[in-house]
Order: C-alpha cells, then sequence, then structure tokens
C-alpha cells in the first residue's frame, strides 16, 4: 500500500511560499510510511503574474496577513520583463533534479532569494548562483542545462499536466493512492486537510490488504 503525493508550484508564487511547512511537516511525518512525494513546476502564466510592483506588494499583504507572518515578502525580484512567466528561476530548479538535488534545497534557495531578500531571479546567472551554492553545483553546467530546450520542454509539460487537472491556483496537491483514490488540492496551504486525506487513503490501502489476505482475489469473471 502506498500514496503518493505531487506538489505543484512556481518558485515565486507566494503561496507556494506558504505552503513550504506544510510541505515539509508532510514529508517529516510520513519519513517512515508508505508514501511518496515529488514536486513539479506549473508555471504562472501572464494571468497568475502581478501586473505591476503596487500589486505584488498588494498580494503580499494580503496573503502575508491571512497567515499571520510577522513579516511582509519583497516585491524587490518583480521586474516588467517577466510580467508573462518567470522561466529562469523555474528551469534552474528543475535543472538541479539533474544533477541529483531532487530534494527541496534549490527551489527553497530561489524562494528565499525572492521573497525574501528581493533578488531578482528573472536574471538568469542570479538564479544560477543562488541555486549552485544551495545545491553545491557548478554554476557553469546548470546554467547550460537550465537554459536548455530539453529542461523547458519538461517544465512546459508539467505545466500542462498542472492545467489537465482543470485547476488555476498554486499550490496544487494530487494524492493518489495504489487503490485508485484521488483527490486533488488546489490553492490549499494548511497541513492538516492534507494529513486527513493521507491518512484516509492509507487507512482504507490497508483495508483492501486486509481483505486480500481474509478472501484473495476477485471471482474470475
Amino acid at each position: 500500500m502506498n500514496v503518493n503525493v505531487t506538489y505543484y508550484l512556481d518558485i515565486v508564487s507566494s503561496w507556494c511560499y506558504w505552503a513550504e511547512p506544510a510541505w515539509a511537516e508532510l514529508k517529516r511525518r510520513y519519513a517512515k510510511a508508505p508514501v511518496e512525494f515529488a514536486w513539479k513546476i506549473a508555471l504562472l502564466d501572464e494571468n497568475g503574474m502581478s501586473k505591476s510592483r503596487a500589486l505584488c506588494e498588494w498580494f503580499y499583504r494580503r496573503s502575508g496577513s491571512i497567515v499571520r507572518s510577522p513579516f511582509m515578502l519583497n516585491s524587490g525580484w518583480w521586474e516588467p520583463k517577466i510580467l508573462k512567466e518567470c522561466l529562469a528561476a523555474n528551469c534552474v530548479a528543475e535543472a538541479a533534479k539533474d544533477y541529483g538535488v531532487t530534494d527541496d534545497r534549490v527551489r527553497l534557495a530561489l524562494m528565499e532569494a525572492a521573497m525574501r531578500q528581493g533578488q531578482k531571479v528573472g536574471n538568469w546567472e542570479i538564479s544560477v548562483a543562488v541555486s549552485a551554492k544551495a545545491g553545491g553545483l557548478k554554476t557553469a553546467a546548470l546554467l547550460k542545462k537550465a537554459r536548455s530546450a530539453e529542461i523547458e520542454k519538461r517544465v512546459r509539460a508539467t505545466t500542462a499536466e498542472f492545467h489537465a487537472l482543470q485547476v488555476t491556483q498554486r499550490p496544487t496537491f494530487v494524492l493518489e493512492s495504489n487503490i485508485g483514490d484521488r483527490t486533488v488540492f488546489s490553492g490549499f496551504w494548511r497541513l492538516e486537510p492534507l494529513v486527513a486525506a493521507i491518512e484516509s487513503m492509507l487507512a482504507d490501502s490497508a483495508a483492501y490488504e486486509s481483505w486480500k489476505a481474509h478472501f484473495g482475489g476477485p471471482p474470475a469473471q
């Protein structure tokens, strides 16, 4: 029995930033359970990106007050030239996977650089410098990989996966079990509903195992 949890995110999404503590706690809580975790890029498009620095800060005040944050996020990363999407930071985070950094280190460093320090992560060199330091990677190789057609294709493919879910909010969490149960949490950032869903899935999966042990598989057609 197992549950797969997929987290769809954009590096410069403030709500993804606020969801990170829940993601970290899920991974800690279920480290020894049959639960597998993965994250995928779901690029914010022109409709999801702030159209001005002032609007970006308005969103930060709204989300920050809702989560009761003691600090406000930094809008310094925002630039008119990346209005449609922040391809650089997201491609660099994806590229780091090809060098064995499949955990959260690189993308968390990028989030902190952008939304806490105001670094302009829409710049490829800045995103690579932050990521190389966080992941212990070589900057030249990471930059080449991040700017490759292969990485952009992967990022756009996972973004298409996200849109196929018919949701619009990042973060989105997709939970799937080995018995075919599936649930989608779009726009959720709190821990409790995710835990409740995982526990329910694990319980039902265990019940199927119990049934199989007592009665075997289904009869032949």
